[in-house]
């Protein structure tokens, strides 16, 4: 046992679980958290993808009841069938591009200080969406049009740059488009099931070869593990949070999260990956 590589595992999972659905980018975190514990070969990077997994399972359990609502009354009622269309138009364009862009992006940006600059972008962009008049129509998810659900899916597409964050794309795009704060992140999160559960199934089929359940089993549970448990956690934190908040504080972290790993680099503190 690689008591190591289970401590590893342990942290990307919890680190995993706390960003997913805040708007900070669980991507860009597990690049810099994984760049920074020497865990980022090829295999480090399918199981950042897959602990994704424990993180959508903490979503399935808070929203159990709706989920089983929805999941119940698909083959007759009007309301469960047209937030299932939903879901499967505002996953759409992320699927598409993602498919299309994917591999290049991955090769060019999934690095330290893109990722860095991205998370800087964000919180301008987070603060620019909050100085904004809201004028709210959609109160709850249930209120979606298929076109809101087409404009929070190209929104949410913007996560394909690391260190952008899904959440946040969907959420302030919610903002943007006249979502309520509850409404828009509530559809962020019932969004990722699709959308990390599908990414996670391609990049295990895709890379199934670099897989054992003898030699990564372990470790891989234990970062799902850590992913649903502070997930679990971190959603109902926020959930309380927005009744009161804006999302200004976490532009201000991404700003200074970024500039910290700017600055970093080039003082010499930390030699992050630049190839």
């Amino acid at each position: 046992m690689d008591f190591a590589l289970i401590i590893k595992a342990l942290i990307l999972g919890i680190v995993e679980g706390l960003t997913e659905f805040l708007p900070v980018s669980s991507t860009g975190h597990l690049i810099l958290v994984g760049d920074l514990l020497n865990f980022n070969d090829e295999k480090a990077k399918l199981f950042t993808i897959v602990i994704q997994v424990g993180a959508i399972l903490a979503i399935c359990w808070e929203y159990r009841v709706k989920i089983s609502s929805v999941l119940a009354g698909l083959p007759s009622e009007r309301q469960a069938q047209k937030f299932v269309l939903n879901l499967a138009i505002a996953f759409m364009p992320l699927a598409i591009l993602g498919l299309a862009f994917g591999k290049h992006i991955k090769a060019v940006l999934f690095k330290p200080l893109p990722v860095a600059l991205a998370f800087i972008v964000g919180g301008f962009v987070i603060f620019w969406a909050e100085k904004r008049k809201h004028t709210i129509r959609v109160l709850e998810v249930d209120d979606l049009t298929p076109l809101d659900a087409l404009k929070l899916g190209f929104a949410q597409a913007f996560a394909l740059i690391p260190g952008t964050s899904r959440s946040g794309a969907t959420i302030i795009g919610g903002l943007l488009f006249g979502l309520s704060r509850k409404a828009a992140t509530e559809f962020s999160f019932f969004l990722a099931i699709p959308t990390l559960v599908m990414a996670s199934a391609y990049d295990v089929y895709k890379h199934r070869e670099l897989l054992t359940l003898e030699h990564d089993g372990l470790h891989f549970a234990v970062g799902l593990a850590a992913a649903f448990i502070s997930a679990l956690l971190a959603v109902k934190g926020l959930l309380r949070y927005i009744s009161h908040h804006d999302f200004i504080i976490f532009a201000w972290y991404r700003i200074a999260f970024g500039l910290l790993i700017i600055g970093s680099a080039y003082s010499g503190i930390v030699h992050w990956t630049m190839d």
